[in-house]
């Protein structure tokens, strides 16, 4: 198979993996919103445990708010990627982006684990998605990295050739 194959592919997988934890966050917040209690299937069936914890909510918000923020974020630049996927600029966004996503996502589980000692299926479900859409950026950041010369790519300086300027008087 090409590269170019996989190249496009990328951005569609992120699509699809950011659509996937939007889902997620957006039935958790739903049912956040309206009091109601989360589905919890067993044997994962710490969902409500870790929804009415001190630790859910951020600014007084409840933490599945921000993450219908973050994939619905993650779908766009996915999108952008998907129309320009050689661009230096969005697939370093989409690489930084979803490491962020990964890290609050590991600073969620360290709290289940450590200190509410519940876990919740959603939580993991958005983590693992947050794992896999870094994953899948850097997969994309490196496979088209040679073919990006063309388009786009970082300044250089040549050390070896330039020349200082001296100035002299005539």
């Amino acid at each position: 198979m090409s590269s170019t194959s996989h190249r496009s592919r990328a951005p569609q997988v992120m699509l699809a993996l950011a659509l996937v934890g939007f889902a997620v966050a957006l039935y958790d917040s739903y049912v956040i919103y309206n009091g109601q209690l989360l589905w919890c299937p067993p044997p994962i069936n710490g969902c409500n445990e870790v929804a009415a914890s001190p630790y859910a909510r951020i600014l007084g918000l409840p933490v599945g708010y921000f993450g219908v923020v973050y994939y619905l974020y993650m779908l766009a630049l996915a999108a952008l990627l998907a129309s320009d996927p050689l661009s230096l600029s969005l697939r370093w966004g989409v690489i930084l982006y979803a490491g962020l996503g990964v890290a609050f996502s590991l600073y969620f589980v360290v709290l289940q684990v450590s200190f509410i000692r519940a876990l919740c299926i959603y939580c993991l479900v958005s983590a693992a998605t947050t794992v896999l859409l870094t994953v899948t950026a850097i997969w994309h950041c490196r496979k088209t990295h040679s073919s990006s010369g063309a388009h786009e790519s970082l300044p250089t300086v040549d050390i070896v050739s330039s020349q200082p300027f001296i100035a002299t008087r005539p």
